[in-house]
């Protein structure tokens, strides 16, 4: 298990309820489910994805797990906010599921592998508890399909610098180009990738201020002192850097990065 690099304050909490409502409809329009059906979400953290993928499967039952307890209980807290009875939380650990074998019907991961040190003995424990001709569904970025107008050499830099410490920590930021292969190695069949591009312009506010402004730049704004600290980069390389990442947020800024969502059969 590596640690999760951008920490566990409430400024993350909600610059993940941010990028889960910005895009709800690119990553979510297919994650649906037969009804009755029994779903693992595993890594749930603040369950920004809970609220969105729970409402949507009203008759499937779903158990969320998270290694943190803290995050847990925030994820609760907004379940219960939404008055969403569809969903059981537990403390888990990824690598050493509590559940038998051939228990749940489907499988959720999002926003997960991308932390792990081992990501296939994840999928393998995964695969352990997941019933026979079960899905799993799983969604991770790839910061290396990071491209935006106006350049900036110190914002590229600024963006390295985040997969440099999920590097160190034992992730993998570019983990989403992967999927297949990491499906494939943990013997899963019928494995379908596809790619989820977000492209924000001034045409599209709702991307430029959800995505482009309070998700991505808000991430690599968020581990500043982290890559500063770690000698990755400047003060004054890191301040331009962030600095040009709003830019592109703003008249005549253009933004694009891609998801990958994997869906296979075990």
């Amino acid at each position: 298990m590596s640690k999760y690099v951008h920490g566990y304050s409430e400024r993350e909490a909600q610059r993940l309820k941010d990028q889960a409502n910005t895009l709800d409809s690119l990553l979510h329009h297919d994650s649906v489910w037969e009804e009755g059906s029994q779903i693992l979400e595993a890594g749930c953290g603040v369950g920004a994805q809970t609220k969105i993928i729970a409402p949507a499967n009203p008759e499937s039952k779903f158990v969320s797990i998270d290694i943190s307890n803290e995050s847990l209980a925030i994820a609760e807290e907004a379940i219960r906010k939404q008055k969403i009875e569809n969903v059981i939380f537990k403390q888990a650990d990824i690598f050493n599921l509590p559940f038998e074998e051939d228990y749940f019907d489907h499988i959720f991961v999002c926003f997960v592998l991308e932390h792990l040190t081992n990501p296939i003995d994840a999928l393998m424990e995964l695969k352990r508890v997941l019933k026979p001709s079960g899905t799993i569904m799983i969604i991770e970025g790839d910061h290396g399909s990071t491209y935006f107008y106006p350049e900036s050499k110190e914002a590229l830099e600024a963006v390295q610098c985040q997969v440099i410490l999920q590097k160190q920590n034992g992730g993998d930021a570019n983990i989403g180009r992967k999927l297949f292969p990491l499906l494939k190695n943990a013997s899963f069949q019928n494995i379908s990738i596809s790619p989820r591009m977000v492209y924000a312009d001034d045409s599209k506010p709702e991307l430029v201020e959800g995505f482009t402004r309070n998700t991505f730049t808000a991430m690599i704004e968020g581990i500043s002192e982290k890559a500063i600290s770690a000698n990755l980069i400047s003060d004054a390389q890191m301040k331009k850097g962030v600095a040009d990442l709003y830019k592109t947020a703003e008249g005549g800024g253009t933004f694009c990065y891609t998801f990958f969502k994997g869906i296979a059969i075990k």
